[in-house]
């Protein structure tokens, strides 16, 4: 969940109210938000963070990760002001603004967008936040900017039409923001590699052959996209034209961040709400107009909305409280229905269900009178998390601490350490993953708790600890490609294995059962099986009623040294679901 810090002076100029904390907390947990005060240890190392308030947004309320924005909805929900109308103007004469993309860009980012945000007037204020809005959209909906990066250009300085190109780190050399000579693009990928900020962005195109660049009509290069602008387009608070592009990999989010970014800003220009389009034309010769802002109606049922929130208001009062939340809505089809027009702002109305959420906000959750449910059912535990609560009081009964790791996990975790091949695990990846750490869905639980117990080497031995929890295998069977398995998990470390320990409770969890231990397929035992994870000969497997259902051992000496530990483990790992 996003946060922003909100300076408390413009705050209360734009809302026209000075607010204690406690008062501004109640309105925004009123409007579905949640507001801080820094800490005492912040304010210590930070005095400036006095004149701050914290909000937590909701991840996809994009509109309101600036104080433009937020106080806008603010002032709306508080009835003090109308819900802006926003629009996208022709420019005038031959003021158009276009952006070629050419094909080359299809080897990294194919899409762009683009419009100018003419006549604003900027403050340090102002120009502060619209800075702040583009790092909290890169590093929400832009996903780090893999999605989507924004470049933002002092229209004055340079002129159009503007090339989208994509060309060889050799051949793009140019003064970078902030940068005191030019550089070719290998010159600025070593210099940001050791850049706290811009490092984390380098691996996005640094393995590419061809690398995103946009250059104006005289070869001045505006951004190498996603990493850094150019240092002659830079915007300050004296820019009254901006230009702003959006190179992507999807579209789609391309143009929820250009109508974000200029619906938020856009109350600075001389003419209040308006965004001037800009021309994209693409490689195939189509050509669309940006920004669209676009609005669209949804029609909901008065009677669905009274159901779902559990309260009974008049269609009249249905589409004020929309109203407040920025969705203007009028009573239809003879009061049978309220039809919604949703704004460009708010790109997390989809279905009526978002309608409906939207109702309960603004009537208050608060004001909402319990009821007892009309249905007549007795809630009861699923029996896999009935068995899985009754095991673990078990294991921990049996001297066996819980722990509980991370779902995701990296590849050599699940193949290498344990001595396997990938294809092996037979596990789901993660198409793309952020860091090493998390590449596939966990397809075994045994190297989450060997990481724990390597993070924990200074604890006293013995360490014996267990988990209880779903592990993820592909499955062409399901309609997801992939299905979950509730697996048991026990490890004993010490400085001898205690495989007897381990073998113990594996018993003393079948006799819970009531599976009795035979060689037949009417009970469990365990018969000797290789396992590359385990040392030879001392590995076996659980059969239950002729299936295997798990492995029993004393792990390997290779094993052990990969998760860095120094002394031997005996461990064991089963599905228990065929005990259900």
């Amino acid at each position: 969940m996003p946060t922003i810090a909100v300076n408390k002076e413009q705050l209360f100029k734009s809302l026209g109210k000075t607010y204690t904390f406690e008062e501004f907390n109640v309105l925004c947990f009123e409007f579905g938000l949640e507001a801080e005060e820094p800490e005492e240890e912040e304010l210590k190392q930070n005095p400036e963070l006095a004149s701050e308030f914290k909000v937590d947004i909701p991840a996809n309320r994009y509109d309101l990760l600036c104080i433009e924005g937020l106080t806008r909805a603010l002032k709306v929900f508080l009835e003090k002001i109308k819900a802006p109308r926003y629009e996208a103007l022709e420019p005038n004469g031959d003021q158009l603004q276009e952006l070629t993309v050419l094909p080359s860009t299809a080897q990294v980012r194919p899409y762009a967008v683009a419009a100018v945000l003419r006549n604003i007037t900027f403050t340090p204020e102002r120009y502060k936040s619209f800075i702040s809005l583009q790092d909290k959209l890169h590093q929400n909906l832009c996903r780090r900017r893999t999605l989507v990066a924004i470049g933002t250009h002092d229209l004055d300085t340079i002129k159009g039409p503007f090339l989208y190109d994509a060309r060889p780190p050799a051949d793009i050399k140019f003064k970078a923001l902030n940068q005191e000579r030019e550089m070719t693009a290998p010159e600025l990928m070593a210099l940001y590699s050791t850049d706290n900020q811009l490092k984390h962005f380098l691996p996005i195109i640094q393995d590419k052959p061809v690398y995103p660049v946009i250059y104006d009509q005289n070869g001045v290069v505006l951004s190498m996209p996603p990493i850094i602008n150019g240092d002659h387009s830079k915007i300050t608070c004296d820019t009254r034209n901006v230009f702003i592009e959006c190179t992507a990999t999807d579209l789609t989010k391309a143009k929820v961040v250009i109508d974000t970014l200029v619906a938020m800003f856009c109350e600075y220009c001389d003419k209040p709400f308006t965004v001037e389009k800009a021309k994209v034309t693409m490689p195939d010769g189509s050509s669309a107009f940006y920004p669209e802002l676009g609005y669209r109606m949804e029609n909901v049922s008065v009677d669905i909305i009274n159901r779902n929130v559990g309260i009974k208001i008049t269609p009249e009062e249905t589409a004020r409280l929309l109203t407040r939340m920025c969705l203007a809505a009028e009573v239809a089809d003879g009061g049978a229905q309220v039809r919604v027009e949703v704004p460009p702002t708010r790109q997390d109305v989809i279905h009526a269900c978002d309608v409906t959420e939207d109702v309960a906000i603004s009537f208050g959750y608060n004001n909402i009178k319990k009821t007892i449910p009309l249905t007549n059912t007795v809630a009861n535990q699923l029996p896999i998390n009935k068995l899985t609560d009754q095991l673990r009081q078990e294991m921990a009964a049996g001297g066996f601490t819980e722990v509980l790791t991370f779902a995701l996990c990296s590849r050599s975790d699940v193949s290498d350490k344990l001595r396997k091949t990938i294809e092996e695990a037979n596990a789901v990846h993660i198409a793309n993953p952020k860091t090493l750490d998390f590449q596939i869905a966990r397809s075994c639980l045994l190297p989450g708790v060997l990481r724990t117990i390597s993070n924990n080497r200074q604890m006293p031995l013995p360490l014996r600890l267990f988990e209880i929890s779903d592990v993820v295998y592909k499955d062409k069977t399901k309609d997801v490609g992939a299905r979950n398995d509730r697996r048991l998990c026990l490890v004993n470390y010490n400085k001898s294995s205690g495989f007897e320990i381990v073998k113990g409770m594996l018993d003393r969890v079948m006799q819970l059962l009531e599976v009795p231990m035979t060689n037949d397929n009417n009970g469990y035992h365990i018969r000797e099986s290789p396992d590359p994870t385990y040392f030879p000969g001392r590995s076996a497997e659980i059969v239950l009623r002729g299936e295997k259902i798990g492995q029993i051992g004393v792990l390997h000496p290779e094993v052990i040294t990969k998760f860095e530990l120094g002394n031997p483990c005996a461990a064991l790992e089963m599905t228990i679901e065929p005990f259900l």
